[in-house]
């Protein structure tokens, strides 16, 4: 099914274009990436795209039976509403019984009202939203949001974004068919697991995507075509993110090749024309006309920076950071339980662990910012901290952006001798120089964090501290701040969601486990992923290899037996439920292997009837493990 036609699309804000004359489509299944430098419009298209902003020219057709879904990185939410309320805003009736369910069987508000509770189960009942509801219960498990009566205005950013993505993620489930979700930066303050689950999700849904993010991992794992902006016109590249590289090198040598083939001509059309008397015949007339044609391709300017840094870091002595038996808890809450570690130089080390187990309050003690509760750090006399940390950019006046770089630092010192002004560093990572007489509040959101990091990397620190640096930052970025950081001849710390980014930097990793632990694991991300679940895997093979002991037979004073744990009212009706959906399951997948093997369907229909198949023997299992998890309770 055909769902989007884009043609002609144009606007501009300012000055110049952010695009121009830009035509695309979307059909059906289609997993679509968008890439741009952070300020090329990518945000405004989604918006357009929306209908939340208008083009200055070109039509937008979106098929009427087709509903478009986005993610913003921003979302508006009522402050005084509750997360519930936000999440289930639509005015439907099986979204509205699922969150009185929900309420009334949320564990921490204790016993619910019985009579309410069972009203609930009927209108449940009635409107058959039990299998929605697992879904629902899934999501918001797998994006840790519980406690569905607070309100919006006591949480976090991240927590906000989760919501967020729970809300969309819902929506797109409830409508079922003929739907666009367009996601910006959908991985932003998810921890990693979180992106995995997110992964997988969106790759088993049967959903159309158009998503904006810095994730290469996630990227090549959920799309399978690419849009580009680049220099105001759209390129589409079919396939993962390292063909896209591939073809998108081509094509600049192709460019600059028909660059410099145009300004060859160019110079010597201009050395004809000067020559021309004033009055010119009808032959001459249309040289003219295709002098002007040449003049433009020949203007056109190549971004593709050539500038290199070999850095003269600021001297770092034998002694860099050592901590010896450091503790530190909040309460309950163990960061660090004895932890001993000597950095030496040039270290490239990665922090991992899930959301709140004390990684950002671990580099706040290496700065000196928190003290430990005890043990000591001794930080050498050279160490001088670069800190890109997520609060962004804080400046007290609005000012340009090469003034603000200069304010810091004229140049920058190279390893020979010589020096880069700050207008030349700014080029390197992506400031033209029109750009770098914008006014700081009129860059976009990327380009200000972009800019921090650029005035973090100026002050020239020999030991980096990146927490989140990757957030916001568009990919032609992150692949200049990568080739920076491999030449970077100081120590690093990451903390980061972006596996790529870690994978390609990082040499040994922190791994924060919990309870104070943290292993010093000799690999990248992905290595330690699958050590991860390699100690799994043997895990559970010890488990089933274990021999088994036949006790002899003791006579003992019978004991009265232990009170086995009573199944909660809910629980004994998930019980119930699961029993109806597991057979409801079986039917139906009896149903569909018969009519596959009658031999009488067309391709078309086989294709969705065994991906259902699939489904089936997945929820199968899911529901098959819970049933037997109740069983044995009850």
């Amino acid at each position: 099914m055909h769902y989007v036609t884009v043609e002609g699309l144009t606007k501009s804000y300012g000055a110049g274009p952010l695009f121009k004359d830009i035509s695309f489509h979307i059909e059906e299944g289609d997993k679509i990436a968008l890439v741009a430098l952070n300020g090329a419009g990518k945000s405004t298209l989604l918006r357009i795209l929306c209908g939340q902003e208008s083009p200055d020219a070109g039509t937008v057709w979106i098929h009427k039976g087709v509903s478009v879904v986005m993610l913003e990185q921003q979302s508006d939410f009522d402050p005084q509403k509750t997360i519930s309320a936000n999440i289930f805003s639509q005015s439907n009736p099986v979204l509205a019984a699922i969150r009185d369910y929900e309420l009334l069987t949320d564990e921490e508000e204790g016993e619910p009202d019985l009579d309410k509770l069972t009203a609930a189960i009927e209108r449940m009942d009635e409107l058959n939203a039990w299998h929605f509801d697992s879904k629902v219960k899934q999501i918001l498990g797998k994006l840790n949001i519980h406690h569905l009566d607070q309100r919006m205005g006591s949480l976090s950013g991240g927590q906000l974004k989760r919501v967020a993505l729970a809300k969309v993620l819902i929506d797109i489930g409830f409508e079922h068919r003929h739907t666009l979700l367009i996601m910006d930066e959908p991985t932003n303050h998810l921890d990693i697991n979180m992106i995995e689950w997110l992964e997988n999700y969106l790759d088993q849904e049967n959903v159309t995507l158009l998503l904006v993010t810095h994730d290469r991992y996630f990227l090549d794992s959920v799309c399978n075509e690419i849009m580009e902006l680049d220099q105001q016109q759209l390129f589409i590249y079919k396939g993962d993110y390292e063909n896209y590289l591939e073809k998108k090198a081509a094509r600049e040598e192709s460019d600059r090749a028909s660059v410099e083939k145009a300004r060859n001509t160019f110079r010597k059309e201009l050395e004809w024309m000067r020559k021309q008397p004033k009055a010119r015949t009808t032959k001459s007339k249309s040289r003219i006309d295709a002098f002007e044609e040449v003049k433009e391709k020949a203007s056109v300017r190549l971004e593709k920076q050539q500038l290199e840094l070999n850095v003269k870091m600021s001297r770092l002595g034998g002694k860099i950071i050592e901590l010896k038996k450091v503790y530190k808890a909040f309460g309950d809450l163990k960061i660090l339980n004895g932890f001993d570690y000597t950095f030496k130089k040039g270290e490239r080390i990665g922090v991992v662990g899930k959301n709140g187990v004390g990684k950002s309050t671990f580099l706040n003690m290496l700065q000196g910012i928190e003290a430990p509760d005890s043990g000591k750090i001794n930080t050498g006399e050279t160490v001088i901290f670069g800190n890109y940390d997520q609060r962004g950019l804080i400046i007290k006046e609005d000012v340009r952006v090469i003034e603000f770089v200069k304010n810091i630092a004229e140049n920058f010192p190279l390893a020979d001798g010589t020096k880069v002004s700050a207008a030349q560093f700014l080029q390197l990572f992506l400031f033209t120089p029109e750009k770098q007489y914008t006014y700081i509040s009129k860059l976009s959101g990327g380009e200000k964090r972009r800019l921090h990091l650029l005035s973090i990397l100026f002050r020239n620190p020999n030991f980096l501290i990146l927490d989140e640096p990757t957030n916001d930052l568009d990919l032609p970025t992150l692949s200049i701040l990568e080739e920076f950081l491999l030449s970077y001849q100081g120590c690093i710390i990451i903390v980061t969601h972006d596996r790529y980014f870690m994978d390609k930097l990082v040499d040994h990793l922190f791994v924060f486990e919990g309870a104070g632990e943290v292993r010093d694991f000799p690999g990248n991300y992905s290595q330690y992923r699958d050590w991860e679940k390699d100690q799994n895997e043997k895990g559970k093979e010890e488990s089933r290899n274990e021999p088994k002991v036949v006790a002899q037979p003791v006579v003992e004073t019978p004991q009265p037996a232990a009170p086995a744990k009573k199944m909660s009212f809910k629980e004994k009706r998930e019980l119930e439920l699961l029993e109806k959906e597991i057979a409801s399951l079986e039917a139906e997948k009896k149903s569909i292997d018969e009519q596959m093997g009658a031999g009488t369907l067309a391709y078309e229909q086989l294709e969705p009837l065994s991906r259902r198949v699939g489904e089936i023997i997945q929820l199968l299992d899911d529901k098959g493990l819970r049933w037997m998890e109740l069983s044995e309770m009850g």
